[in-house]
């Protein structure tokens, strides 16, 4: 990819420790992609950290946030910033090196002929470090959960490393997107596969961090099991695509 087409959203919070690495990585791989930094107005300076970055690189750039509120929100509002420009590529990707810069390329290649592309951490087999066994059980377990109430036949319904082609973004009324943690994630998937878009899974392998605090919590949790029943309802109770969103 020769021009810049693609931009990485990278939501932080407290990740001034992760940053300067990851925006190495990411501004050294041999397609040419831009970043845009969400910060949720981080105590520890990451925001202004990343402005630095963007005083120096062209290529990135950064949405500043007035307080912490939710991935979700920070998602859909760095989607609504990709979107009044011209990137035609948008990717999810975690700030604390969870996500694996180098598989870039590849959601790049496989993006040519899907809608949306989704790094799962079980396709083609469990692929997943330094996570402890329970919360393992935990995510395999809620990607059944998932498949069952919502019949969406995807192996990591709660990954957030993904790439978007700027049509299937329009298609959403981004407005509309009312879950935040882990639940955004099935949310979003959902509306492209009830559109009957073409969704792709590649594998990846997600890394737990070694560096900060994990933002998981207990709400998260209860988020995402009653979300895939609000889903389901809006799905007319179908388990197959009905095309609305």
């Amino acid at each position: 990819m020769e021009t810049s087409e693609a931009l990485i959203i990278i939501p932080t919070y407290n990740e001034r420790d992760n940053l300067p690495g990851l925006v190495e990585r990411v501004l050294g791989l041999r397609v040419k992609v831009d970043i845009l930094v969400v910060d949720d107005h981080s105590p520890d300076g990451t925001g202004e950290l990343a402005d630095q970055f963007a005083a120096s690189h062209p290529s990135i750039h950064v949405l500043h946030r007035q307080a912490k509120n939710g991935l979700g929100r920070a998602y859909c509002d760095g989607f609504q910033w990709a979107l009044e420009r011209d990137y035609e590529y948008i990717f999810e990707m975690d700030g604390d090196f969870s996500h694996d810069p180098d598989d870039i390329p590849h959601f790049l290649e496989a993006i040519k002929d899907a809608d949306l592309v989704l790094g799962s951490r079980y396709h083609q087999g469990i692929r997943v470090i330094n996570w402890p066994l329970d919360r393992l059980i935990l995510s395999l377990c809620a990607a059944q959960y998932v498949k069952l109430i919502t019949g969406m036949p995807i192996t990591d319904p709660t990954g957030g490393f993904k790439c978007f082609r700027r049509r299937t973004l329009e298609a959403i009324d981004l407005g509309r997107v009312q879950s935040n943690g882990y639940s955004f994630q099935i949310e979003m998937t959902h509306k492209i596969w009830r559109q009957q878009m073409r969704i792709r899974e590649i594998p990846i392998i997600f890394t737990d961090r070694f560096q900060g605090t994990s933002k998981m919590e207990r709400k998260i949790v209860w988020e995402a099991l009653w979300i895939v029943w609000r889903l389901w309802f809006q799905n007319g109770l179908s388990r197959k695509p009905t095309r609305s969103a």
